[in-house]
């Protein structure tokens, strides 16, 4: 499959590494040509020097009817044009548009119709990620599925916490009417498929499924819940900090701080409860005389990775109860101190998980990638009668042939949602989520969602 990613920025740098890795055919146009230089250096890709949205430099990229165009530029307006160009001109397979103002989201068939076949905004996809987690303390990701109904959420297991130096299957016991259950254990950085009787320890990092309802509960057996938050601070009135307090302002105590006298102008005419605070993050005696010791919640939302990173630093030795931040940098993720930096959440990750759906072969509502490094996924997709699956149905899905370090988790069938069990049978069209715990023959787990 080739695909044509226009921008060689933190987000379609992110898109090439990882794609090149999956056998795709990948060209990267970009007008910096030392981006492009080390990304040749560093992955097996073509590179095109040029403006993205320039007929011309298509051509030259090799933009033509088996191409799905990645139009992820710092610049709406030239996404945009760059997706008419190559579907009017080209007649591209496929457009997938980045775009950050809401308005334009609002608005695609302004822009001729089909010209965009799928818009994704990593902001507000990073805002919704940050509400999952300031609603649920403890949880250290939260990932969506079938249309909401169930959710993967990522908790480290502290001592204190009511399964830790017991078998997994004692949450049975402790919760009888709690339907969960965990595909993956990370034991010191490295991946294991859980029985029964696993012994979860202490600073195990577990993935289970469960419904939102019971999040919280599933959370409160690998340790015990942060307490009830109130206050919250936020650094960065940008668009990512600007929806997350006009989401969560009727509910939280917010003070937001940025260093712009016109965008803290802008933002409090537009907030109704939240104190705008002209300021940088990282200035101690401002944090001080705004009571920084009794802010549960301290987030850092700029542009600016080592500005997150050192606000967070500061926020925490000054009292703040918890830190996130979001690292655009992913490299940093791995090896930030988590006594300063709780959760880092990286946009990254995120948007080459919404790219991902909609690259893969088969019928596949949903695919997250959960750690970028290991490759560690979940996948939702539909089973359908085809000549991989034939022989499956009405067989326990146990004995589905997966590759190495992949389960499938759960499945739903006419929206009610069944965890994984060695007796629970394939039917056809049922939605399963498969859990990856690190690179494999994704092939053949796509096969499996192929219509015939």
């Amino acid at each position: 499959m080739k695909i044509l990613i226009l921008g060689a920025g933190r987000v379609g740098s992110s898109l090439a590494s990882t794609l090149s890795k999956q056998q795709y055919e990948v060209s990267v146009v970009d007008l910096n040509k030392d981006k492009l230089q080390r990304l040749q250096e560093d992955f097996d890709l073509a590179t095109e020097v040029g403006h993205g949205s320039y007929p011309s430099t298509m051509k030259k990229a090799g933009a033509d009817e088996e191409t799905i165009l990645l139009a992820v530029t710092n610049s709406d307006e030239c996404n945009i044009t760059s997706c008419q160009i190559a579907k009017s001109k080209f007649n591209v397979k496929k457009t997938i548009c980045r775009l950050s103002n809401a308005s334009y989201l609002d608005s695609l068939d302004a822009f001729g119709k089909n010209n965009i076949d799928i818009a994704i905004s990593p902001e507000n996809e990073v805002t919704e990620h940050l509400v999952d987690l300031i609603k649920h303390p403890g949880a250290e990701q939260i990932e969506s599925f079938a249309n909401g109904s169930i959710k993967v959420v990522s908790v480290k297991a502290k001592k204190d916490g009511m399964l830790v130096n017991r078998e997994l299957k004692s949450i049975k016991s402790d919760m009888p009417d709690t339907n969960t259950f965990v595909p993956a254990i990370y034991r010191k950085g490295k991946p294991l498929i859980p029985d029964g009787k696993t012994i979860i320890k202490e600073n195990d990092e577990i993935y289970f499924l469960a419904a939102e309802s019971d999040i919280d509960s599933v959370v409160q057996e690998m340790r015990l819940q942060d307490s009830s938050s109130s206050r919250m601070m936020i650094v960065g009135g940008g668009k990512i900090g600007f929806a997350l307090a006009k989401t969560l302002e009727e509910d939280y105590k917010i003070k937001i701080i940025d260093p712009s006298d016109d965008r803290c102008e802008v933002i409090s005419n537009q907030l109704n409860r939240t104190i705008v605070l002209k300021g940088e993050g990282s200035d101690e005696e401002l944090l001080k005389s705004e009571n920084i010791e009794n802010i549960d919640i301290f987030c850092a939302l700029t542009n600016d990775d080592e500005t997150n990173i050192m606000s967070s630093f500061l926020a925490k030795k000054l009292g703040a109860k918890k830190t996130i931040i979001i690292v655009n940098n992913y490299t940093y993720i791995n090896i930030l101190p988590k006594n300063f930096v709780d959760i880092a959440l990286s946009p990254q990750r995120l948007t080459v998980s919404m790219v991902l759906q909609h690259l893969a072969k088969g019928d596949v509502p949903q695919e997250v990638m959960l750690k970028m490094q290991s490759g560690a996924e979940a996948i939702e997709g539909i089973i359908h009668k085809n000549k991989f699956t034939k022989n499956f149905f009405d067989r326990p899905i146990s004995e589905i042939p997966l590759p190495d370090n992949c389960v499938i988790a759960a499945v739903i069938r006419q929206d009610k949602i069944f965890m994984h069990s060695k007796k629970l049978l394939l039917k056809p069209d049922d939605k399963v989520i498969v859990f990856i715990l690190g690179k494999t023959d994704k092939e053949q787990i796509e096969n499996l969602f192929l219509k015939d």
